[in-house]
């Protein structure tokens, strides 16, 4: 199976780490990956603050990028629900004349709606790939550890991921999985939410931390780093004790790599 890592700004910038730690897992389990380079934003950040042209251009180039493979996986409940959920309205919102103008130059090319159609079901958050595709819920890894999990809003309410990152993190060796109170309230993050609204985000995030203090746990785990950012950050403040992992970096872990 011919795999695309689909990185996501995030991750690319700040969270370079959680991308190898992908490409080591499906590497792994007999995957081949490949990173695309002329990959960029997918657009969410400009469609959810009402730039909506220049985000169906970043949706154009995605598809033009990531439109050979077989699979494309993103380490990012958030980005990849905006490709599965956005772009197909994206495209249901645009005239026929109006999808023409975004296709591409080439002769033949299918229009946006019909590349969206082809291109959006083949993306995937990692642990629907592991579990859904691959068939896989033991990925063989070792993280002798107390760890809780949040599962975060997008792979929650937007891909519906249910307990495949769960599923997952009980098959690790040595992983004791603790639950974690109120798990699905939202950590407060929200992309732009977070500036517009900084005391609402700060107050619930300081609750979502409040919960983590509950569970005794080494490590805080979630499919979005961008959440994981913003916990972390009160987690630090407050000097907890906690650290935040990604859910791709524990699930690369082996035993062999002690």
């Amino acid at each position: 199976m011919r795999v695309a890592l689909f990185i996501t700004c995030v991750n690319d910038t700040l969270f370079p780490d959680t991308g190898k730690a992908v490409v080591t897992l499906l590497r792994r389990l007999g995957c081949e990956v490949e990173f695309p380079t002329a990959q960029t934003c997918c657009g969410q950040m400009h469609v959810n603050t009402g730039y909506r042209d220049e985000g169906v251009r970043l949706a154009r180039h995605f598809l033009d990028v990531f439109g050979g493979y077989d699979a494309v996986v993103a380490p990012s409940g958030s980005c990849a629900a905006m490709v599965r959920e956005q772009y197909p309205k994206l495209a249901a919102g645009m005239g026929a004349t109006r999808a023409g103008a975004f296709a591409s130059v080439h002769q033949g090319r299918s229009p946006f709606a019909q590349e969206v159609a082809e291109v959006t079901p083949k993306v995937y958050d990692l642990s629907e790939f592991l579990v859904d595709v691959l068939g896989v819920t033991d990925v063989g890894a070792y993280f002798p550890h107390r760890v809780t999990y949040h599962p975060t809003c997008h792979s929650l309410r937007g891909l519906k991921v249910g307990d495949r990152p769960v599923t997952l993190l009980r098959n690790v060796r040595g992983l004791e999985l603790v639950p974690l109170p109120a798990a699905d309230e939202c950590c407060g993050f929200g992309g732009t939410f977070a500036v517009k609204n900084a005391g609402v985000s700060a107050a619930m995030c300081a609750d979502k931390v409040a919960n983590v203090m509950t569970t005794g746990a080494e490590v805080l785990c979630a499919a979005d780093n961008s959440c994981l950012m913003h916990i972390g950050g009160t987690l630090s403040r407050q000097r907890a004790g906690v650290r935040v992992m990604h859910l791709a970096e524990i699930l690369a872990r082996t035993e062999a790599a002690r």
